[in-house]
This record gives structure tokens, C-alpha cells and sequence, in this order.
């Protein structure tokens, strides 16, 4: 089969494929962006209570996304030419119309105190909530920053609320696609220089990689079009990092075993049939583990994680391919100059053999049992760390890295206005009980009294339902709100015959933390459990699948340790997202196993040939420096999520490019080695080779 990909006529052929591929690809890719749904109902569960006031509210108005404005003077109260310029901003916002700015349903302005007391006004405007409403909410919210002008003189002005929190997301989101791919491939080509030395190879997986990219964003596309696949900023910024660290990694796993076969054979086309024939079923192995581990995510009740899965899995399915076909086609085509100025000639010595890796295996063969046992004491101390973890969520004052107008607007607003207003709490109920529903909402701990109200531009009536609106006497995306909106859904859920729902921005992120809670107790076990089975079917045996899928968790556990450490006590930050420990370990565990699918299968191979205790020193040797370069660049692309200015993403990436490095450097150079070369044959129970080798 190997021929078909690296044949002396069949790599032209491969390469005419993926050509006519790029050149179908390229326009659909770049339309990606534009089928992204970064809405709210493309996060939330579908079952979750806020998804079905979301739904129903349509009914009664065109669902809106609230913009305030505040107008602050924080020295004194408010003079006369304040409220002069209050009123001018005010009457030009009302004037302002658009696809998205209803300035006509603008409202306010709402003073703080009453009279010449007043130190701040806030006016409240409705924008219309669609999907393009997204990426063109920066555009909005500085035509409304243009009517009302800037603050001077101790007279402040921002536009704050959920729009505006949202329109520096938005911004912060705009240029992800391009900073990760440039910052990925940087990091790819420093790793191959360092790695091969060669300024020309690494042209050959950068190619690979960039055409697999855009191949997998124009399927992706095409799915997002036609069939409904939903696709977000996170997915896609992911899916970035995904298929330039995974192909890349599989890119150098064939370079290196195609370097030892051109030192053997003198045809290089007979040199990478051989290499792909030995290489190629770990490949297969890692990629698949990788999507069908994506896969699983279709299981999470999260929209946004489930979104996630399909994206990521055709992202690796597509790179799996592409470093199975195109690159090999491309090394052939391109001979052996490639690796110019250390070209493999046959019968040149390979240096893996007395190098890094082949010393430090035979160390750790003097005493294998005290290393492992030494090696896993420490990586359970670091894992302590893991009390440290605040995997609570982050409220808008805590996502950013540094504090935008909006944010600050936000707490500006807290001192003068109920902390609440501008993200109102939503309660939909029957009609005939609408008044005890109200009187339930109005009497609950952390309403503010007096506030449940029809709001204006709302249908009073649909469907035997009405709507009104309350607001919170805390920060709308605070746990105090939270458990404000947990509590009237308690009191409306009492009142009989009601059929009251509670929605608004609070309460989808309350259902959004109770869905990723979840998640975690569902995925994470179905991720091990799919793994295991992969390592079971790939090395035929029992123990060693357990053996590895041990040290992963103990690897991933350590990584989280340390980064919560990190996170208190260098970056300072506040805390975790609630998915933050679900994402790192399916990062972690599909993709870190690939090293350890690596050296296993190497070990299995030599162990069939010289012995398990031989062959685990053989295999270290052989896959040492490959899969270290490898570490290397996937730790270094998903480090690149740091690029981005928002805590979670940056939290991500430190913890998976943590967790890489770990796996590279100690799991598998020091705790894997150890343990093979401690329980010896017996690693690869029941299969015969245990036995056959045992009697070796």
C-alpha cells in the first residue's frame, strides 16, 4: 500500500491530488469565519432553562443584547454642562439606525439620586441579536462612542454592558486565526532547524501542514453551510493549533524513520515504502485515538464543547492524511538533498544509537524499579498543587488580560447603579398567574425591590405567556447573582400552574457551569475508556495499555497541579473556567498518548526481534530525539493560545504546553522506560510474545 503514496510514478499523482485540493479548498476555507456562530444559544445546552426563555422571548420581541451607557462624574455631583452633554449624547444615540442599533428604543437617562444630587446617568440601548451582530459589535459600539463623545475633566463616559463586554471579546477574537497560524508555524520552523539543522525540510511539513489547514477549514465549511455543524471562535482557534501540532508531529516521526531507511537503502522510494509500512500504523494509531477522543465531546451537553468535538476530530483526520500521502509524496519527490548539510547516505551510522537517549536508557536500566517508584512520587507530589484549582468560572472583570473600557465601565457602574442593571434577569410564565409569579421574584433575596417590570418594546402577551424583567442587586455574572437566580427559580417553580422559566445573561451562565460539571464526570471517563481501547487493539495486550493510560493520568494530574500554582502565585489570575479541566485533559491525554503510542510500538517491534528488556532500550534510543522535537512543537503551538488576550485561553495553553513537556521530557523518557524495563515480558500479557519472550 505504501506505493501507492510514494511510488515513482504514484507521488505525482498524490501531489496533482492535493494540488487540485488546495486550489478547491483555499476559497471555501476563508468563508469559515463567516459561518461562525458566536452566539448564545451556540454555547448553551439546548435542555438547559435559559435556552428555552431564549426560545420563547422571540415571541414576544426580537431578541436584543443590552448596550449602556454611563455617564460618571465620580468627584461631585453632576454639573449643568454634564447634563447638557448628557442630553445632546443621549438625543444623537435616539437618532441612530441600523441593522443592529434600535435607537429608537433607547431608554434613559436613569439618574443615580434624584435631582441636583445625581453623580451618574445611565442610558440603556437595545441592539438586534444575530449572528453577524458578532463580528460587527466593535463597529457598533464605537458608532454609539462617536454620538456620545469622551470623558475630560472628571466627567467619565463608557459604554459598558453585556454589548460592550462583548464587543472587546469580539476584538479579541479578530485576529485569532491569523496570530495562531503565524505564531504556530514560527514555532515549527525554530523546531525543525533545532531538530534537523536543515533550512530546507522544514519547508516540506510547513507545506503539509498549511494545505491539511486549509482543507480541513473548507470540509469544516461545508458541513457549518449545509449541514447546521456549528463553529465558533474557540473551535476554530483550536482547530488551528490542532492540525499544525498533530501533523507536524506525525511529519517528524516519518522524517525520522525514513532517515534511518535512506542509511539502508539506496532507492529512497523503496526507503519510504518501508518507513511509511513501519511508521505509518503508529500514525494511524495516534490519529485515530486523537478523533475518536474529539469525537466524544458530541457526548457533552455543552453546545460549545460539543461543537468542538466534530471540528477537532476532522481537522487531525484530515492532517492524518496529509502526513500519510502528500508529505511522503513531497520527501520523494524531492530526494535526499533535502536534508542537506546532514544527509543520511546508506551505510552512514546513525547517531541515535551512542547519542542522548541511548545513554540515558542504560542508566535507567541499572535501576529501573527506584526510578519509576522515585519518578511517580514526584509527579504525585506536584500534583498536590491541584488544591489550588479554582475551577469556578471567571466573571467579565476577570476574562481579560488587561481591563478594557468595558470592564471598567462595569464596576464604575457598580458604585452608583444595582449591580445587575443592564443584564436583567428574564422570567417567562402563564398569564393567569403572572402576579403571583411577579410577587415571588419581587420578594426574593438579591432582586432589587420594585424592579420586576414589562420591559418597554415587549409584547404584553404571546401565547397565554408573559414576560417581565427583574433586576439583580448583584454583578450579573457573579456566584452572589447565581445563586440569586437559582433561588427565584425555586420560588417560580413553587407557584402552581405557572409553568415559569428563568432566563437572562445570569442564568445562562449558571446553566452553562451545571452543564461543564457534567461534562467532566461524562467525557473525561468515555476519553480513558476509547484510549485504552486503542492502545489494547494497537499493542495486543492488557498491561501495557493500563500501564500507560496510568502514567498519562498521573502526567495530566501534575500538569494541572503545577499550573494552578502558577496561576495563584506568578500570574495572579483569579480562577479557572469550568471547562478549563475538561479541555486540558482531553488535550492532554489524546494527544500526549501519541508519545507513548510512539515508543510502544517501536518497543513492541524491537521486543519481537531482541527481547522486551533490549528492545525498550532500543526503542528509547531510536524514538528519543523525534519524539522530544515533536513535544516541542506541540508544546510551542498550543503555548501559542497565549498570544491571545483572554485568561482562559491563555490558562490553556500554559497547562496542555506544560503537560506536553512533561510527557516528552519525564513520562516517557524516564517513567515509561522504567516501568517496561521493570515488569519486563510480562508488559505484554496475554499476548504469545510475553511468553516467547520470557523464554528468550
Amino acid at each position: 500500500m505504501a506505493w501507492l503514496v510514494c511510488g515513482p510514478r504514484a507521488k505525482w499523482l498524490v501531489l496533482v491530488f492535493w494540488l487540485i485540493v488546495l486550489v478547491l479548498a483555499a476559497p471555501l476555507a476563508s468563508k469559515l469565519a463567516d459561518k461562525q456562530d458566536n452566539t448564545a444559544s451556540s454555547w448553551v445546552p439546548r435542555s438547559a432553562e435559559s435556552t428555552r426563555v431564549l426560545d420563547t422571548s422571540e415571541g414576544f420581541r426580537p431578541e436584543t443584547m443590552p448596550m449602556v451607557i454611563l455617564f460618571a462624574r465620580e468627584d461631585g455631583p453632576l454639573t449643568e454642562r454634564d447634563r447638557a452633554r448628557i442630553a445632546d449624547g443621549v438625543a444623537e444615540v435616539k437618532q441612530l439606525r441600523s441593522h443592529f442599533i434600535r435607537g429608537d428604543e433607547t431608554r434613559g437617562p436613569a439618574f443615580d439620586k434624584p435631582g441636583a444630587k445625581a453623580r451618574a446617568a445611565q442610558v440603556y440601548v437595545p441592539l438586534t441579536m444575530d449572528n453577524d451582530l458578532w463580528n460587527d459589535l466593535p463597529e457598533a459600539v464605537d458608532d454609539v462612542k462617536d454620538k456620545v463623545g469622551d470623558g475630560e475633566d472628571g466627567f467619565a463616559v463608557y459604554v459598558t454592558g453585556p454589548a460592550g463586554v462583548s464587543a472587546d471579546l469580539s476584538e479579541a477574537f479578530a485576529e485569532i486565526d491569523s496570530t495562531l497560524l503565524l505564531t504556530a508555524g514560527a514555532v515549527v520552523v525554530v523546531a525543525l532547524l533545532i531538530t534537523y539543522r536543515s533550512p530546507i525540510l522544514l519547508f516540506v511539513p510547513l507545506i503539509s501542514a498549511f494545505v491539511s489547514l486549509y482543507a480541513a477549514q473548507a470540509l469544516i465549511y461545508l458541513l457549518a453551510e449545509h449541514a447546521d455543524l456549528t463553529v465558533n471562535g474557540q473551535s476554530a482557534g483550536i482547530l488551528t493549533v490542532l492540525v499544525f501540532g498533530a501533523g507536524t508531529d506525525y511529519a517528524l516521526l516519518l522524517v525520522a524513520r525514513y532517515r534511518e531507511e535512506l542509511r539502508r537503502h539506496s532507492d529512497r522510494h523503496e526507503a519510504m515504502a518501508l518507513a511509511l509500512h513501519r511508521a505509518g500504523p503508529a500514525v494511524l494509531a495516534s490519529g485515530a485515538t486523537v478523533v475518536l477522543s474529539m469525537l466524544v465531546l458530541l457526548a457533552a451537553e455543552m453546545n460549545s464543547t460539543r461543537g468542538l468535538g466534530p471540528v477537532a476530530a476532522i481537522g487531525v483526520a484530515v492532517a492524518v492524511l496529509a502526513m500519510l500521502s502528500l508529505f511522503p509524496a513531497l520527501l520523494v519527490i524531492c530526494g535526499r538533498w533535502l536534508f542537506w548539510p546532514l544527509v543520511p547516505h546508506e551505510g552512514s551510522a546513525d547517531p541515535a544509537e551512542q547519542g542522548l537517549w541511548a545513554r540515558m536508557g542504560r542508566r535507567i536500566a541499572d535501576r529501573p524499579r527506584k526510578t519509576w517508584i522515585v519518578t511517580s512520587l514526584a509527579l504525585a507530589a506536584l500534583a498536590l498543587g491541584l488544591l489550588q484549582l479554582r475551577a469556578a468560572g471567571v466573571s467579565n472583570e476577570e476574562s481579560f488580560i488587561d481591563k478594557p473600557d468595558s470592564v471598567t465601565g462595569q464596576e464604575v457602574k457598580a458604585d452608583f447603579f444595582p449591580a445587575g442593571t443592564g443584564d436583567p434577569m428574564v422570567v417567562i410564565a402563564d398569564k393567569a398567574r403572572a402576579e403571583e409569579v411577579s410577587r415571588a421574584v419581587d420578594n426574593t433575596r438579591g432582586v432589587q425591590k420594585g424592579s420586576v417590570a414589562v420591559p418597554p418594546g415587549t409584547k404584553p402577551e404571546h401565547d397565554g405567556k408573559v414576560l417581565v424583567e427583574a433586576i439583580l442587586t448583584d454583578p450579573a455574572d457573579g456566584k452572589a447573582a447565581k445563586d440569586t437566580v437559582e433561588r427565584v427559580r425555586d420560588a417560580v417553580h413553587a407557584v402552581p400552574d405557572a409553568d415559569a422559566h428563568v432566563g437572562g445573561g445570569t442564568a445562562t451562565l449558571l446553566d452553562m457551569d451545571k452543564a461543564t460539571i457534567r461534562d467532566d464526570k461524562l467525557v473525561i471517563p468515555l476519553v480513558l475508556l476509547v484510549v485504552l481501547l486503542i492502545l489494547g487493539a494497537l499493542l495486543r495486550a492488557v498491561v501495557a495499555p493500563l500501564l500507560l493510560i496510568a502514567t498519562v493520568i498521573l502526567s495530566f494530574s501534575a500538569a494541572l497541579g503545577i499550573s494552578a500554582l502558577v496561576f495563584r502565585h506568578v500570574f495572579d489570575f483569579p480562577g479557572e473556567s469550568t471547562d478549563f479541566p475538561l479541555f486540558v485533559f482531553v488535550f492532554l491525554v489524546a494527544l500526549g498518548i501519541d508519545y507513548n503510542i510512539f515508543l510502544s510500538t517501536r518497543i513492541r517491534e524491537e521486543a519481537a526481534r531482541q527481547g522486551t528488556r533490549p528492545g525498550v532500550l532500543t526503542g528509547l534510543s531510536a524514538t528519543g530525539a523525534v519524539i522530544t522535537s515533536a513535544g516541542l512543537v506541540l508544546a510551542g503551538t498550543f503555548a501559542a493560545l497565549a498570544t491571545i488576550p483572554m485568561v482562559a485561553f491563555v490558562e490553556i495553553g500554559f497547562a496542555v504546553a506544560l503537560g506536553v513537556l512533561l510527557d516528552t521530557f519525564i513520562v516517557r523518557s524516564v517513567l515509561v522506560t522504567s516501568l517496561f524495563l521493570d515488569v519486563g515480558p510480562k508488559v505484554w500479557w496475554p499476548h504469545a510474545l510475553a511468553r516467547e519472550d520470557a523464554r528468550r
